[in-house]
């Protein structure tokens, strides 16, 4: 029904910059929350910034004044962009999307399939 799509993950320096994207596809009537979450090796999977439909943010206080959610909702994308960053951002980047579909009376929980982001010192 639904699919997010990340890109834009890789490897970079300490202090540097990157940029991630997700697009949501399929039966999409609205996207309410939308954003990403990550997850660590040995760690649980947490909160990184969201962003809701009214263009509300929220953060992990780790990743605050570093980190910038945005979403263009024609496009039915989200984007990280992550500056300054750090040895401990490196892990599995989730795309996650709360997301009422034209099959569904109700808003779902979506996530994409995950892509990495390594911070080498």
């Amino acid at each position: 029904q639904v699919q997010l799509v990340e890109s834009g993950g890789g490897l970079v320096q300490a202090g540097g910059s990157l940029r991630l994207s997700c697009t949501a596809s399929g039966n999409i009537v609205h996207i309410n929350t939308i954003g990403w979450y990550r997850q660590a090796p040995g760690k649980q999977r947490g909160l990184v910034a969201t962003i809701t439909s009214g263009g509300t943010a929220k953060y992990a206080y780790s990743v605050k004044d570093r980190f910038t959610i945005s979403r263009d909702n024609a496009k039915n994308t989200v984007y990280l962009q992550m500056n300054s960053l750090k040895s401990e951002d490196t892990a599995v980047y989730y795309c996650y999307g709360s997301i009422l579909t034209s099959r569904s009376l109700a808003l779902r929980d979506y996530w994409g399939q995950g892509t990495q982001v390594t911070i080498s010192s």
